[in-house]
């Protein structure tokens, strides 16, 4: 598996091997041990998955505070996503900046998020399966959401607002400037 840094290097690319033949494919897509080579050293206790019908379904951007916070790793099992992860860390020097990676199943690569970052994905076909790993169990009372198309964050995604098929939740979420600081 390489791990690969994106242009905030908190936030990881990885990009599992294949082994093929006439059958098809293999893949290990989790190895802590490979991972903690890396610096990684992440222990996950629940995963999720989710579908998405329509093309252009937008979900995100989300987050967990602390002392709940949650990592996630994320990989797509049918279909393709543009993947976001926002810095929320102020102390940060890329406080407020973004990565958007391309996640489809055919390429398997992943995306590894680290606490301290809200993280949305907006479905580029339909009938789009995404998979993700959490380091901490899903929380309610910490569940927290940043407005997926502020102007502040500058996301380009491949969506309108007119166009973008959200949660009333999404909808509504706060913009960057009004969060209180949280991952400090």
């Amino acid at each position: 598996m390489r791990v690969i840094d994106t242009e905030i290097p908190a936030v990881k690319r990885l990009l599992p091997q294949r082994f093929g033949d006439a059958r098809g494919w293999f893949s290990e897509t989790y190895r802590a041990d490979r991972l903690s080579q890396h610096g990684l050293d992440i222990a996950f206790v629940q995963d999720n998955q989710s579908f998405s019908a329509p093309q252009g379904t937008l979900r995100g951007l989300h987050f967990q505070i602390p002392p709940a916070p949650q990592a996630k790793l994320v990989r797509v099992l049918a279909g393709a996503i543009l993947d976001v992860a926002v810095d929320l860390r102020r102390a940060s020097p890329t406080y407020g900046r973004h990565v958007a990676v391309r996640l489809d199943a055919e390429a398997g690569e992943q995306l590894l998020i680290p606490h301290g970052f809200a993280h949305g994905f907006c479905t580029l076909t339909p009938d789009a399966m995404v998979a993700y790993k959490v380091d901490a169990y899903y929380s309610p009372e910490h569940d927290r959401a940043l407005l997926w198309n502020d102007p502040d964050l500058a996301i380009a995604w491949p969506v309108t607002p007119q166009t973008a098929i959200l949660s009333d939740k999404d909808r509504a979420a706060p913009r960057l400037a009004d969060l209180p600081p949280l991952f400090d």
